[in-house]
């Protein structure tokens, strides 16, 4: 996972995208490894650093909610909403840090969470936007322009 602030945003964001069964197990050692690395430190993270690959679909589930809270982070329960606002809010942070482009934002959000997610549903909007728009009266720059100012809102929300 591409670093997208500090080791611990990163660890949480990771969490979240294993909460929607996004992220396997293998990927939450890594990333345990690298948040180790990076200089976060607690028993839990330790321990689910040292699974193995073939340990990591039984150990993950005990091991990264407690890691996360021993790091004072949050766990998101599997498939919960405020994991579901977690990830969006993750994907915001990425395309903002220059790591997708508006359009592959709004496509991943639409793919992901459909128009079932308030948080996000404006996103999602502006996929169906790019889907049309040799038929519509925007250019993909104003539609860029209108999800890059949307990213901005949400991020600005995520902080209060």
């Amino acid at each position: 996972m591409p670093t997208t602030s500090s080791p611990a945003q990163d660890l949480q964001d990771l969490a979240a995208f294993w909460s929607l069964g996004e992220v396997r197990a293998p990927e939450v050692v890594d990333a345990a490894c690298d948040a180790l690395l990076a200089g976060l430190d607690s028993p839990a993270l330790r321990s689910l650093a040292a699974c193995t690959r073939a340990e990591a679909d039984y150990d993950a589930p005990e091991l990264l909610p407690t890691a996360l809270g021993e790091l004072g982070l949050t766990f998101y329960p599997r498939g919960s909403d405020a994991g579901r606002e977690a990830v969006a809010h993750s994907l915001v942070r990425r395309m903002l840090a220059g790591e997708m482009t508006p359009q592959e934002l709004a496509s991943r959000i639409h793919r992901q969470f459909g128009h079932d997610l308030p948080l996000a549903e404006r996103l999602a909007a502006f996929h169906d936007e790019y889907d049309i728009l040799e038929y519509g009266d925007k250019t993909e720059e104003e539609v860029d322009a209108e999800v890059l100012a949307e990213a901005h809102r949400l991020a600005e929300r995520s902080l209060t």
